[in-house]
Parts: C-alpha cells; structure tokens; sequence
C-alpha cells in the first residue's frame, strides 16, 4: 500500500463531525462526493450483500428534499397532535445549508438471509469511510438521523421497500471554519479486556 500506518492512524483520529452551522455558501465538487462514494462501496460486507443505498441531493434537489421532509413531518405530526413549527422550520431550513446531503439506506437481501443488524453494521462501516474521505478532502460533513429517519412513510422517497431502512442523512459542505476542530476520546484501556493464555 502506498499509505504508511501512520497516516492511516492520522486520518482516523483526525475524522470529525462538522454540522451545517458551520458550512459556508461553497458547494463542494462533484467529483469528491463520487470518491466518497466509490470508497463506502469498498465497506466490508457479509456474503457480499453491499446493502448500502445511497440518494445524493444537491443543487435543486436540496429544496426537494426539505419540501418533502417537512411536508411528511407536517402530515405524521398534525395527525397525532404533535406538530411543533419550530421543527417544521428547520426540516424546510436546514437542507439549504448544505453543499449535498446523502441519504443512507440499507436494502435487504431476501436471498441471503443475512441478519439484519449485519447490514446495518455494514451500511455504517460504508459511512465510516465516506466520512474518512470527506476528512481527507477537508470537507465538512456528519451523519445524522433525526427529521423523517424513523418514519415508515419517507421509505418509498429514497427508493426503499417496507422492509429495508432509512438510517439518516449525510450532511455535507466546505467548512467556514479556519482550523479543523480537535477532538477527544477516552483512553481506550478503560473499553478493552485481554484474555491472554
């Protein structure tokens, strides 16, 4: 490989969560959310199932997607008497934000018989390295599941069927930020046990 350890080690622990408060009006290049892509198509995947789906929005699509986020928020929530304003605001604002934003599903293979949680761990490791070439590149990015994740009716918009999964949104665009963020983990010896011998 033509990437040292050390550099790997450097990319992983430099990976961050930028949110949109944080983007500037920049629209990040077509060509890196395909290498972003390419590389969560390489995720590891049992019996080779590749369960990740992926709907990339930008441009004018960015304003489809918050018609139809708030419109299906508005319809679920005025149905069960929870509608909130503020939250209908935001589903319509925060697309608009973003350079694209990639929806993230995780399709079922009725062949397979893979265990569910399989294909989701799958479609996450997917993300993860979508996340890391996103950090390589300097572009802002984080996967979050709020909005219309959970909701049975938004499948069918993102090309999924009752039984897959919608797990969120991929927010992406050129920080406005000098310095990218540091970060911060615990130690790892507090999260491991050996077993030796």
């Amino acid at each position: 490989m033509s990437i040292t350890p050390k550099q790997a080690s450097e990319l992983i622990q430099n990976r961050r969560s930028l949110y949109p408060a944080v983007f500037n009006d920049e629209t990040v290049d077509d060509a890196i959310v395909e290498a972003m892509l390419e590389n969560g198509n390489w995720a590891p995947t049992h019996r080779l199932t590749e369960p990740w789906r992926f709907v990339v929005f930008s441009g004018e699509g960015l304003q489809k997607l918050a018609n139809f986020q708030a419109d299906l928020y508005r319809k679920v929530t005025e149905a069960d008497g929870s509608f909130d304003q503020k939250k209908y605001d935001k589903l319509q604002k925060k697309p608009l934000l973003c350079s694209h934003i990639i929806a993230i599903g995780m399709k079922r293979d009725p062949k397979e018989r893979v265990p569910e949680i399989e294909e989701v761990t799958a479609t996450a490791c997917a993300v993860q390295n979508m996340y890391l070439t996103a950090s390589a590149y300097g572009i802002g990015g984080y996967w979050g599941t709020g909005g219309v994740t959970y909701y049975e009716e938004a499948k069918s918009f993102f090309g999924l069927a009752p039984e897959d999964k919608l797990l969120g949104f991929f927010y992406l665009g050129m920080p406005k930020i000098s310095k990218w963020p540091e970060g911060r983990r615990n130690p790892i010896s507090e999260k491991v046990s050996w077993v030796k011998g």
